[in-house]
């Protein structure tokens, strides 16, 4: 559960698969609807319960399988998860009211709690039987999803903000201009220096006339990609070559100067850089494959020997399959 259990009494379940099932009916209202049971109107308390039929139906049908006997989750494992839940409450005597509140108490919670990491213990355990990809398979994704291993271009910029505000007569907007355009003209007297002395000139000028607080740090904004900046200052930018200076442009901030740093060219990670996580991908869509045929196989099986609720043989599983 994603929320604290919410302290709504719930009602009688009667004809419920459980007392275990609670726990997954306050989990769905948490996590799907981001609330608990007394916000949620009767469209939403509905299907709530649809929903978590559904994934104690497959909780139960993954815990019956072989693949989870024997799985055995070690105390320090529950401990945690009982106190993860516990943690969501500023004392223990909240904690125990809301649990009572909804027709739990702490053996049910833990219960609910191993029968939960079980399931993940057993899906993983399903999971692992997957085949390894190939090298040949990690280089053709790679050549076929090269976008994914893209960085794009980067430029570091400073720049010297004069603010437009009507309410003040340095700042007018046509004051705002000539002062922006005086600070343009000092930048141009200096220009044809060394690139580093340049950098050191206009952060000295940022220093000194900018109204933006990057001024305490001559006017640095870092890195940038396409798109970050306001518009025109963005498409200035991106057109200046490095250690140029364009400007004036107005945004809706002011009018700006803006120096060119440093360009970082957009460049596509090399095979070499990318195979580990190519690897971790095909790795993790094989196990979830495996773990979709076998639940699918469970569910064939149950459903032959009529030990399935409808809404699980007809595949529905609320979120929990793979």
């Amino acid at each position: 559960m994603n929320a604290k259990l919410d302290s709504c009494a719930l009602p009688d379940p009667t004809g419920e698969p459980g007392q275990e099932f609670r726990y997954h009916l306050l989990r769905v209202a948490a996590e799907r609807f981001k609330s608990d049971l007394s916000a949620l109107d009767a469209a939403q308390t509905a299907e709530a319960g649809r929903q978590a039929r559904r994934t104690f139906e497959l909780e139960s049908l993954v815990l019956s399988a072989p693949e989870a006997q024997g799985v055995a989750i070690q105390p320090e494992c529950i401990e945690a998860a009982l106190a993860e839940v516990r943690g969501r409450y500023p004392d223990a005597e909240s904690f125990q009211s809301d649990l009572a509140r909804n027709g739990l108490n702490p053996e049910i919670l833990e219960r609910a709690l191993r029968r939960e990491l079980t399931f993940d213990a057993a899906m993983q355990r399903v999971g692992a039987r997957r085949a390894d990809p190939t090298e040949l398979e990690e280089r053709l994704f790679y050549e076929t999803h090269q976008d994914r291993f893209a960085s794009p271009e980067r430029r570091a910029a400073r720049h010297i903000l004069i603010t437009v505000n009507e309410d003040f007569p340095e700042n007018r907007r046509e004051a705002a201009r000539a002062r922006i355009e005086r600070v343009a003209e000092r930048l141009r007297e200096t220009r044809g220096g060394p690139r580093g002395g340049q950098a050191q000139r206009f952060g000295a000028l940022a220093r000194k006339h900018s109204e933006c607080p990057t001024a305490l740090e001559e006017g640095r904004l870092g890195e940038a990609v396409r798109g970050q900046l306001y518009p025109g200052l963005d498409a200035l930018l991106f057109r200046l070559r490095e250690g140029e200076t364009g400007g004036p442009v107005e945004s809706e901030m002011g009018f700006h100067l803006i120096y060119c740093e440093r360009i970082r060219p957009s460049r596509i990670l090399p095979f070499s850089k990318a195979q580990g996580q190519i690897r971790a991908l095909l790795e993790e869509r094989r196990a979830r494959n495996c773990q979709k045929a076998w639940i699918a196989e469970l569910r064939e099986r149950a459903a032959v020997q009529g030990t399935v609720e409808p809404g699980v043989r007809d595949g529905g599983d609320g979120g929990r399959s793979p």
